[in-house]
Protein backbone atom coordinates (compact mmCIF):
# COMPACT_ATOMS: atom_id res chain seq x y z
CA UNK A 1 0.00 0.00 0.00
CA UNK A 2 1.37 3.42 -0.96
CA UNK A 3 1.76 5.75 2.01
CA UNK A 4 1.11 8.96 0.06
CA UNK A 5 -0.63 10.10 -3.11
CA UNK A 6 -0.17 13.29 -5.12
CA UNK A 7 -3.31 13.99 -7.12
CA UNK A 8 -4.94 16.87 -9.00
CA UNK A 9 -7.96 18.09 -7.05
CA UNK A 10 -10.72 17.20 -9.51
CA UNK A 11 -14.49 17.27 -9.08
CA UNK A 12 -15.96 16.41 -12.47
CA UNK A 13 -19.65 15.89 -11.71
CA UNK A 14 -21.55 19.18 -12.07
CA UNK A 15 -23.79 19.79 -9.07
CA UNK A 16 -27.19 21.47 -9.08
CA UNK A 17 -26.86 25.14 -8.14
CA UNK A 18 -28.46 24.58 -4.72
CA UNK A 19 -25.51 22.40 -3.64
CA UNK A 20 -22.65 24.40 -5.13
CA UNK A 21 -22.21 26.62 -2.08
CA UNK A 22 -21.68 23.60 0.17
CA UNK A 23 -19.57 21.30 -1.98
CA UNK A 24 -17.72 19.14 0.56
CA UNK A 25 -17.24 16.14 -1.75
CA UNK A 26 -14.12 14.00 -1.99
CA UNK A 27 -12.66 14.36 -5.49
CA UNK A 28 -13.70 11.53 -7.81
CA UNK A 29 -10.11 10.59 -8.69
CA UNK A 30 -9.31 9.92 -5.01
CA UNK A 31 -12.38 7.72 -4.56
CA UNK A 32 -11.64 5.90 -7.82
CA UNK A 33 -8.06 5.17 -6.74
CA UNK A 34 -9.22 3.27 -3.67
CA UNK A 35 -12.12 1.52 -5.38
CA UNK A 36 -9.84 0.25 -8.16
CA UNK A 37 -7.13 -0.86 -5.74
CA UNK A 38 -9.33 -2.51 -3.10
CA UNK A 39 -12.18 -4.01 -5.15
CA UNK A 40 -13.00 -5.81 -8.37
CA UNK A 41 -15.92 -5.55 -10.76
CA UNK A 42 -19.17 -6.71 -9.18
CA UNK A 43 -18.05 -6.00 -5.60
CA UNK A 44 -20.32 -4.13 -3.19
CA UNK A 45 -19.10 -0.69 -2.11
CA UNK A 46 -20.57 1.00 0.98
CA UNK A 47 -20.57 4.68 2.00
CA UNK A 48 -22.35 5.39 5.29
CA UNK A 49 -21.90 9.17 4.88
CA UNK A 50 -23.10 9.34 1.28
CA UNK A 51 -23.27 13.15 1.11
CA UNK A 52 -23.64 14.08 -2.55
CA UNK A 53 -23.09 10.53 -3.73
CA UNK A 54 -19.52 10.63 -5.04
CA UNK A 55 -18.55 7.17 -3.75
CA UNK A 56 -21.76 5.63 -5.08
CA UNK A 57 -21.52 7.25 -8.51
CA UNK A 58 -17.84 6.32 -8.90
CA UNK A 59 -18.60 2.75 -7.83
CA UNK A 60 -21.30 2.44 -10.51
CA UNK A 61 -19.07 3.96 -13.17
CA UNK A 62 -16.47 1.28 -12.36
CA UNK A 63 -19.01 -1.58 -12.45
CA UNK A 64 -19.26 -2.04 -8.68
CA UNK A 65 -22.54 -2.18 -6.76
CA UNK A 66 -23.09 0.85 -4.50
CA UNK A 67 -24.84 1.02 -1.13
CA UNK A 68 -25.17 4.21 0.89
CA UNK A 69 -26.79 6.00 3.80
CA UNK A 70 -27.53 9.74 3.84
CA UNK A 71 -29.30 11.66 6.62
CA UNK A 72 -30.19 14.83 4.67
CA UNK A 73 -33.35 14.37 2.63
CA UNK A 74 -32.39 16.86 -0.08
CA UNK A 75 -29.06 15.14 -0.71
CA UNK A 76 -30.65 11.68 -0.51
CA UNK A 77 -33.17 12.70 -3.18
CA UNK A 78 -30.41 13.99 -5.45
CA UNK A 79 -28.49 10.70 -5.16
CA UNK A 80 -31.59 8.56 -5.70
CA UNK A 81 -32.54 10.55 -8.79
CA UNK A 82 -29.12 10.02 -10.39
CA UNK A 83 -28.16 6.53 -9.18
CA UNK A 84 -28.86 3.46 -11.33
CA UNK A 85 -29.24 1.24 -8.24
CA UNK A 86 -31.92 3.52 -6.81
CA UNK A 87 -33.00 1.15 -4.05
CA UNK A 88 -29.44 1.02 -2.68
CA UNK A 89 -29.45 4.50 -1.17
CA UNK A 90 -31.09 4.78 2.26
CA UNK A 91 -32.44 7.92 3.91
CA UNK A 92 -31.23 7.27 7.42
CA UNK A 93 -28.89 7.80 10.35
CA UNK A 94 -25.45 6.16 10.28
CA UNK A 95 -25.56 5.65 14.06
CA UNK A 96 -28.46 3.23 13.42
CA UNK A 97 -26.76 1.31 10.62
CA UNK A 98 -27.58 -2.09 12.07
CA UNK A 99 -31.29 -1.43 11.47
CA UNK A 100 -30.90 -1.16 7.69
CA UNK A 101 -31.10 -4.00 5.20
CA UNK A 102 -27.62 -3.75 3.70
CA UNK A 103 -25.92 -6.95 2.48
CA UNK A 104 -22.35 -7.83 3.43
CA UNK A 105 -20.07 -5.46 1.51
CA UNK A 106 -16.58 -5.84 0.07
CA UNK A 107 -15.32 -2.30 0.68
CA UNK A 108 -16.32 0.83 2.58
CA UNK A 109 -15.17 4.33 1.71
CA UNK A 110 -16.38 7.59 3.14
CA UNK A 111 -15.64 11.02 4.50
CA UNK A 112 -17.53 11.74 7.73
CA UNK A 113 -18.90 15.09 8.90
CA UNK A 114 -16.01 17.05 10.44
CA UNK A 115 -16.05 18.95 13.73
CA UNK A 116 -13.65 20.86 15.98
CA UNK A 117 -13.02 20.15 19.63
CA UNK A 118 -14.73 23.38 20.76
CA UNK A 119 -17.86 22.93 18.63
CA UNK A 120 -21.12 22.17 20.45
CA UNK A 121 -23.22 20.66 17.63
CA UNK A 122 -23.83 17.01 16.74
CA UNK A 123 -22.38 16.39 13.25
CA UNK A 124 -24.23 13.09 12.82
CA UNK A 125 -27.66 14.71 12.59
CA UNK A 126 -26.52 17.48 10.21
CA UNK A 127 -25.47 19.74 13.15
CA UNK A 128 -29.09 20.23 14.21
CA UNK A 129 -28.75 19.30 17.90
CA UNK A 130 -26.28 19.81 20.74
CA UNK A 131 -23.22 17.62 21.03
CA UNK A 132 -19.61 17.50 22.17
CA UNK A 133 -16.28 16.42 20.72
CA UNK A 134 -15.99 13.56 23.20
CA UNK A 135 -19.44 12.25 22.25
CA UNK A 136 -18.53 12.62 18.58
CA UNK A 137 -15.55 10.28 19.06
CA UNK A 138 -17.59 7.79 21.07
CA UNK A 139 -20.19 7.75 18.30
CA UNK A 140 -17.45 6.79 15.85
CA UNK A 141 -16.94 3.56 17.79
CA UNK A 142 -20.68 2.95 17.78
CA UNK A 143 -20.92 3.56 14.03
CA UNK A 144 -17.91 1.51 13.00
CA UNK A 145 -18.82 -1.43 15.21
CA UNK A 146 -21.97 -1.54 13.05
CA UNK A 147 -19.94 -1.08 9.86
CA UNK A 148 -17.93 -4.12 10.94
CA UNK A 149 -21.17 -6.11 11.04
CA UNK A 150 -22.00 -5.03 7.46
CA UNK A 151 -18.61 -5.97 5.99
CA UNK A 152 -17.23 -9.27 4.74
CA UNK A 153 -14.30 -10.81 6.66
CA UNK A 154 -10.93 -9.22 5.80
CA UNK A 155 -12.61 -6.43 3.80
CA UNK A 156 -11.14 -2.93 3.91
CA UNK A 157 -12.62 0.30 5.26
CA UNK A 158 -11.13 3.66 4.23
CA UNK A 159 -11.89 6.94 5.99
CA UNK A 160 -11.04 10.27 4.31
CA UNK A 161 -10.38 12.80 7.09
CA UNK A 162 -8.09 15.67 8.14
CA UNK A 163 -6.70 17.52 11.12
CA UNK A 164 -8.12 21.04 11.42
CA UNK A 165 -6.81 24.43 12.50
CA UNK A 166 -9.05 27.39 13.31
CA UNK A 167 -8.35 31.06 12.60
CA UNK A 168 -6.76 31.45 16.03
CA UNK A 169 -4.29 28.66 15.22
CA UNK A 170 -5.81 26.12 17.62
CA UNK A 171 -5.48 22.60 16.20
CA UNK A 172 -8.02 19.81 16.42
CA UNK A 173 -6.18 16.53 15.80
CA UNK A 174 -9.33 15.14 14.23
CA UNK A 175 -7.69 12.51 12.00
CA UNK A 176 -5.60 11.10 14.82
CA UNK A 177 -8.40 11.17 17.41
CA UNK A 178 -10.84 9.46 15.05
CA UNK A 179 -8.24 6.87 14.05
CA UNK A 180 -7.56 6.04 17.70
CA UNK A 181 -11.28 5.71 18.37
CA UNK A 182 -11.97 3.35 15.46
CA UNK A 183 -8.99 1.09 16.23
CA UNK A 184 -11.00 -0.15 19.19
CA UNK A 185 -13.37 -1.94 16.78
CA UNK A 186 -11.36 -2.38 13.56
CA UNK A 187 -7.77 -3.37 12.74
CA UNK A 188 -5.71 -0.33 11.69
CA UNK A 189 -3.63 -1.04 8.57
CA UNK A 190 -2.08 2.40 8.05
CA UNK A 191 -2.59 5.86 6.60
CA UNK A 192 -2.24 7.31 3.12
CA UNK A 193 -1.35 11.01 3.07
CA UNK A 194 -3.19 12.85 0.30
CA UNK A 195 -1.34 15.80 -1.25
CA UNK A 196 -3.13 17.89 -3.84
CA UNK A 197 -1.11 18.74 -6.95
CA UNK A 198 -0.86 22.38 -7.98
CA UNK A 199 -2.10 23.24 -11.48
CA UNK A 200 -2.28 26.54 -13.36
CA UNK A 201 -6.07 26.16 -13.38
CA UNK A 202 -5.97 26.45 -9.58
CA UNK A 203 -5.28 30.18 -9.81
CA UNK A 204 -7.66 33.12 -10.10
CA UNK A 205 -6.31 36.21 -11.91
CA UNK A 206 -2.82 34.81 -11.54
CA UNK A 207 -3.16 34.35 -7.77
CA UNK A 208 -3.44 31.08 -5.86
CA UNK A 209 -6.93 30.19 -4.75
CA UNK A 210 -7.55 30.77 -1.01
CA UNK A 211 -7.24 27.08 -0.13
CA UNK A 212 -3.67 27.12 -1.51
CA UNK A 213 -2.80 29.73 1.12
CA UNK A 214 -5.00 28.71 4.03
CA UNK A 215 -5.07 24.96 3.46
CA UNK A 216 -7.26 22.59 1.50
CA UNK A 217 -10.03 22.86 4.08
CA UNK A 218 -9.52 26.54 4.82
CA UNK A 219 -7.99 25.59 8.19
CA UNK A 220 -4.26 25.72 7.53
CA UNK A 221 -3.66 22.29 6.00
CA UNK A 222 -2.92 21.41 2.39
CA UNK A 223 -3.15 17.65 2.87
CA UNK A 224 -5.50 15.09 4.35
CA UNK A 225 -5.40 11.45 5.41
CA UNK A 226 -7.08 8.29 4.21
CA UNK A 227 -7.06 5.96 7.21
CA UNK A 228 -7.16 2.30 6.18
CA UNK A 229 -8.75 -0.35 8.41
CA UNK A 230 -9.50 -4.04 7.93
CA UNK A 231 -12.32 -6.19 9.26
CA UNK A 232 -10.15 -8.75 11.02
Amino acid sequence: MKTYLILPKMKNRILPKKFQGDDNRSPENLVEYFIKNFTKKGDRVLDIFAGLGTTLFVAEENERIPFGVEITKERYSYIKENLKHKDNIILGDSTKLVEYNIPKCDFCYGSPPFTMKDHKENPYNAYESDGSYQQYLLDYQKIYSQVKDKMKPDSYIVLDIANLKNKEGIITTLAWDVGKSITKVLHFVGEVIIIWEFRESDTVDGQSEPWRVDGTFGYGYDHSYCLVFQNK
